[in-house]
């Protein structure tokens, strides 16, 4: 048995709060020459880069290509100067440090990121909750790495082949996510998808969109190992 799990992180893991809507927002202030007011954008399940250009197109932003390098390194500040914010108001969600613990601990699995943060920000934001040291980030597949979220498993699929010398059929990869996009992202990659309902940005409800499989949270630890390891 060997599985890759690949998690996303905002609303599946974890919520920070506010922090990182506003990293991204001051991100794009910063950046944008007179700009008063930020454009209020979906953000669920999107990467930032994707973010930040809606947010400047919304602002009627021109030279997007030459402004959006930048604006991800602000926001990657932004995060950083956020920790404290993260930890007093953000919260890790329910099962999720037990559900990590117990896949840490299984041989044959190798637990990553596959979220739309850019990788200091995700690196980031697993800190604030001690979550870190269940993840192998040099394998995992980020916002930094390209702008369309269908393009992330074989990102991943890519790094774990090269640095671990790992290769994984298609049933052996989970994507964990808690939007249409996480799902969108796992079919794009021919691998499986589990849904969670805790999305944090207004999302609509994914308990139908066809998943390999859906839980309300990731409370029931045995219940949603037995499907992650086919057992």
């Amino acid at each position: 048995m060997k599985r890759l799990i690949l998690w996303d992180v905002d609303g599946t893991l974890l919520r920070t709060g506010g922090a990182g809507r506003h990293a991204l927002e001051v991100a794009v202030k910063s950046v944008v020459p007179g700009l008063e007011e930020v454009p209020h954008v979906r953000m669920s399940g999107l990467t930032d880069q994707r973010i930040l250009t809606l947010i400047m197109e919304e602002a009627g932003v021109t030279d997007i290509g030459t402004l959006l390098p930048r604006a991800m390194e602000v926001a990657e500040v932004e995060i950083a100067s956020s920790l404290d914010w993260i930890k007093r108001d953000g919260t890790c969600l329910p099962g999720v440090i037990t559900l990590l613990e117990r896949l840490d601990a299984t041989d044959g699995v190798r637990q990553t990121l596959l979220t739309g943060n850019l990788i200091r920000n995700a690196a980031m934001k697993m800190r604030a909750f001690d979550l870190e040291r269940f993840i192998d980030f040099e394998v995992g597949a980020y916002g930094s790495d390209h702008i369309d979220r269908h393009e992330l498993v074989p990102v991943a699929l890519r790094r774990v082949k090269e640095l671990r010398g790992e290769t994984y059929d298609g049933d052996e990869v989970w994507v964990i996510g808690d939007t249409e996009h996480d799902l969108a992202c796992a079919r794009a990659g021919n691998v499986r998808c589990m849904l969670v309902g805790t999305s944090w940005d207004g999302e609509a409800p994914v308990t139908d969109l066809g998943a390999d499989s859906y839980f309300e949270d990731l409370t029931d630890t045995e219940r949603v190992l037995s499907v992650l390891l086919g057992a």
